[in-house]
């Protein structure tokens, strides 16, 4: 799988990208970035970002970190809303693109007491309302759908190894 084009997991808040991320990463023996992680190591905390400096910033910021992600390659788990712009979307050309997708009542329990900024005013419903708005273009992107609602984590691994032994695309 070395040398491979990297694997790129996509999908809403609290569909458990870095955690399935950084477990597909070990079994495949690649290196696994967050890109989250990233930005927050190098700019500050994401609330932060988004409060003094606003979504549009982050946005761009994240689409440097999936650039330079994508040129480290490996396995690589992006925000939830990454998506959305379209410098990132550009970015993903050549990934096998994965979207993790999670029911509404699996995610509650994920999600509760989060800080994540678009989540702040409106819970649960805030999350629905975001996924609806962003369901189309993790469409769009994927190459396979992989639910991780109420399922163990090696099982949703098996499923996403199962499809790159496979041959994606």
């Amino acid at each position: 799988m070395t040398g491979a084009a990297p694997v790129v997991l996509i999908g809403p808040m609290g569909a458990g990208k870095s955690s399935v991320g950084r477990k597909l990463a070990r079994r495949l023996g690649l290196a696994f970035i967050d890109t989250d992680r990233r930005i927050a190591a190098a700019h500050g905390p994401i609330p932060t970002i988004f409060a003094e400096r606003g979504e549009s910033v982050f946005r761009d910021l994240e689409a440097g970190a999936v650039r330079d992600a994508m040129r480290d390659g490996g396995v690589i788990a992006v925000g939830g809303g990454a998506v959305t712009h379209e410098a990132t979307r550009e970015a993903l050309v050549g990934a096998r693109i994965v979207l993790l997708t999670v029911s509404q009542d699996a995610v509650a329990d994920r999600i509760r007491g989060s800080d994540r900024p678009l989540l702040a005013a409106g819970g649960l419903d805030a999350w629905q309302t975001i996924l609806d708005e962003r369901a189309a273009t993790y469409a769009s992107l994927a190459h396979v759908v992989v639910d991780t609602s109420r399922r163990p984590m090696s099982a949703v691994v098996d499923e996403i190894l199962q499809w790159l032994e496979e041959g994606p695309r």
